[in-house]
């Protein structure tokens, strides 16, 4: 039977019929949904870790024990698993352990543009690329069988627009592969320097036999259509290739490391040009060049952002497809009543230095809340207000640190623990949404369910954060705005590290019919407006409520200084 599947969908099916047994992931764009959807196969223990490295952890353990396992993350995911990452490389495994990464070229939903690739040649783990679907299904089982024969972890590359496009897939039947026996054996599971040495020689052995073996592996693909262009491409790139260049002789990479160089070294010669395609950094150019394999690519093509049918047709054929009518810009918002936005107002309003996070109140930085100076990645709002209490001092005094619930447990409480440690009067923020909002509203360890909805232990912020040694802590209602900036005050003179925890669900979360809020009589005054909510409009210098937007959360209502707003139960 075939099925239309989404990439991620096509991923998770693959873990199910290679009898994966063991999956933990933490929620990263692109990569989401497969483990979203893993979880929906009862023969498949699935979980949301706190963290990646967490995640890849616990993962590992699993393969170590004798089960197919999977880790999944985004590219910036893989930095937090980077330390398991490259020792799992030296033990190898039990059973299979496959770790799956979704790049994302363009910048969709990231902080950055990392090539992953560049992680399988630094650890010397294999990685392959699936260019739709089926592949990716495919890809997946085969990874496992890879894993088991060479002893690897395997990594599994995609990106953004791979991850997130169609195609049918067969569905086949699940193979129950037994969970292998563990046998002691301290000097392949245990990295002290003296095991370490013997290990290395081990992971030097494999890459050289992977490097001999992959040139006849099936998923690396020779088209030949003529004798005047071969293209060396992977993934995504290859789908555009074959509609820009239905006459190009094409070098299809599925593993992508080691590569197969001696096949393309064979097919480099049976064309006149050589052209690598690829997003991002040169990784297959450098080594194709370093190979002695006259190529070109980088020259022609731009280190940023993603590769279309229309840069290749205009860098290649000088060709220009008519630019589409272009929309109206919308960038993303925080939601009507989202818990997040008081809080960003207040802050605005006392002109505070504001170190945020990753999430959505990231959206903070943007007019009209303007709240937000710095955002680098999972946690560091938290070390990065330290840094600034401790270099400017008494000039630091209205830094505040801003994280979310989810990413606070992913990698803040360390940071939290250093101000403490370190005597730092840092002022932190917890926005606590109940919600790993940005990426689709899964489940953390203070929501107290699992990924499969059923209950669990839930983690209480309060007591943590009391244990990481805070003394000065407040939970304030993020709608009622006079007691939040009241609070925000008293913070901001502290002279000891002090938390406070913004509590209100993600509006996104709650289910029927909501109450509004209506205007009758505005001034044109427009200070409501300064809340950035999608909800109020600006109607030729008179505000109206949107009603289809609108939740009720009163914060205009709060804001209004002609008391023009008023509240309507439905």
């Amino acid at each position: 039977m075939k099925k239309l599947l989404l990439t991620n969908e096509a991923i998770a099916r693959g873990a199910f019929e290679a009898g994966v047994r063991f999956v933990s992931s933490y929620p990263g764009t692109p990569s989401t949904e497969i483990t979203e959807n893993i979880a929906k196969y009862d023969e498949i223990y699935s979980e949301w870790a706190p963290n990646e490295k967490v995640a890849l952890e616990t993962s590992y353990g699993a393969a170590v024990a004798g089960a197919r396992s999977m880790a999944c993350m985004k590219h910036v995911g893989l930095n937090v698993a980077a330390d398991p990452l490259f020792t799992a490389a030296y033990t190898g495994i039990n059973g299979g352990l496959v770790i799956c990464v979704a790049d994302d070229p363009g910048m969709h939903s990231s902080q950055n543009e990392q090539d992953s690739r560049f992680y399988a040649r630094s650890s010397h783990i294999p990685m392959l690329e699936p260019a739709d679907s089926q592949e990716a299904k495919d890809f997946t089982k085969l990874a496992y069988e890879i894993s088991e024969k060479y002893d690897t972890p395997v990594l599994l590359r995609i990106t953004t627009r791979i991850a997130h496009s169609q195609s049918f897939v067969e569905l086949l039947d699940r193979e129950e592969v037994p969970v292998k026996e563990y046998v002691k054996d301290v000097t392949k599971y245990t990295m002290m320097p003296s095991s370490a040495k013997l290990r290395h020689v081990v992971v030097e052995d494999r890459e050289n036999r992977l490097k001999k073996d992959c040139e006849s592996f099936d998923i690396n693909k020779e088209i030949i259509k003529g004798d005047e262009l071969g293209i060396v491409c992977s993934g995504a790139v290859y789908q555009y290739v074959e509609e820009a260049l239905p006459n190009a002789s094409i070098f299809k990479i599925g593993m992508v490391y080691p590569m197969p160089i001696e096949s393309i070294k064979a097919f480099s010669k049976k064309v006149k040009r050589l052209i690598v395609i690829e997003e991002l950094e040169p990784f297959f150019e450098n080594q194709l060049k370093a190979n002695g394999i006259p190529c070109e690519g980088k020259n022609i093509f731009s280190l940023q952002g993603e590769i279309t049918v229309a840069t290749i047709l205009e860098k290649l054929k000088g060709e220009s497809i008519n630019a589409p009518i272009p929309s109206p810009v919308r960038p993303p918002v925080m939601c009507a009543g989202c818990p997040h936005r008081g809080v960003y107002y207040i802050l605005n309003k006392l002109k505070c230095v504001v170190t945020a996070d990753i999430g959505c109140y990231t959206l903070g930085a943007q007019a009209p809340l303007s709240s937000v100076d710095t955002v680098l990645c999972m946690g560091a709002s938290v070390g990065m207000s330290h840094g600034f209490k401790k270099v400017l001092g008494e000039k630091a005094q209205n830094v505040v640190a801003v994280i979310g619930d989810s990413t606070f447990i992913h990698s803040g409480i360390t940071g939290l623990i250093n101000a403490v440690y370190n005597q730092s009067a840092t002022t932190l923020i917890i926005l606590d949404n109940s919600t790993t909002g940005m990426t689709g509203h899964q489940e953390h360890p203070a929501t107290g369910k699992t990924i499969k909805g059923t209950p669990a232990p839930k983690l209480d912020l309060i007591n943590l954060v009391k244990a990481c040694g805070i003394e000065k802590l407040d939970v304030v209602d993020c709608y009622d705005l006079t007691n939040v900036e009241k609070v925000i005050k008293d913070h901001l003179k502290s002279e000891v590290p002090s938390v406070i925890i913004a509590k209100r669900p993600c509006e996104l979360l709650k289910k029927g019919s909501k109450p509004v809020c209506e205007i009758d009589g505005c001034k044109g005054c427009l200070k409501c407006l300064k809340l950035g909510c999608p909800a109020l409009v600006n109607d030729n210098g008179k505000v109206k409520i949107d009603k289809t937007l609108c939740v009720g959360c009163k914060l205009c209502m709060d804001v209004c200084p002609f008391g023009a707003i008023k509240f309507k139960e439905n």
